[in-house]
């Protein structure tokens, strides 16, 4: 699968998973730790709109900020937080599980998202992962999504106020609930892009 380039102003949905099918979160620690690397190499970047982490996977949206936004070396390496972000939790999975080796397969995977309907379909898709892979049976309730960012009224790290700009509140979350992730549905909803 060929990747998409990596460049400031552009909105990517980012996943991996681990090497030979292996969990990357091994327990509820790496969860929030794996969080925290988020924040420490991402957020100066990029805006995430969404996030969900399962057990031998994950999932990101996010908007690499644009290019008067970022300092002079992430202008010309926007790869190197993602490296940062991913090598630190590597190292620090290695040293606690006493493992060797890549715990990620291959390359990120990541995939440009140009158009605000497909944006809105991944952030359902994203959310109810953990219901298509059986980890709950009601995606309000997994703990490691974004999912609670957008109905909850705490502050939070993730740009719920771009994402609200294109759809309602309310809409937000009976189309989460509903599961309806059809272009039409959202027709229905979405506001103009222009």
């Amino acid at each position: 699968m060929k990747q998409d380039v990596l460049e400031p102003g552009a909105t990517y949905h980012i996943f991996n998973r681990g090497n030979n099918g292996e969990n990357i979160f091994k327990d509820e620690g790496n969860y929030f730790y794996f969080l925290r690397l988020v924040e420490t190499h991402l957020l100066p970047v990029c805006d995430i709109y969404a996030y969900c982490l399962l057990q031998n996977h994950f999932h990101l949206l996010l908007k690499i900020k644009d290019k008067e936004e970022l300092s002079l070396i992430h202008q010309q390496k926007i790869h190197l937080p993602f490296s940062n972000l991913f090598n630190a939790y590597n190292k620090a999975i290695n040293k606690k599980y006493n493992r060797t080796g890549s715990l990620f397969q291959e390359h990120l995977k990541r995939k440009r998202v140009s158009d605000g309907k497909y944006l809105i379909q991944l952030i359902a898709y994203i959310h109810l992962n953990p219901v298509k892979h059986n980890f709950v049976e009601d995606h309000r309730i997994y703990r490691f999504s974004s999912y609670k960012a957008y109905t909850s009224n705490k502050t939070s790290r993730i740009d719920t106020d771009y994402i609200f700009s294109l759809l309602d509140k309310e809409v937000f979350q009976q189309w989460h609930n509903e599961r309806s992730l059809n272009s039409e549905y959202l027709n229905n909803f979405l506001r103009d892009q222009t």
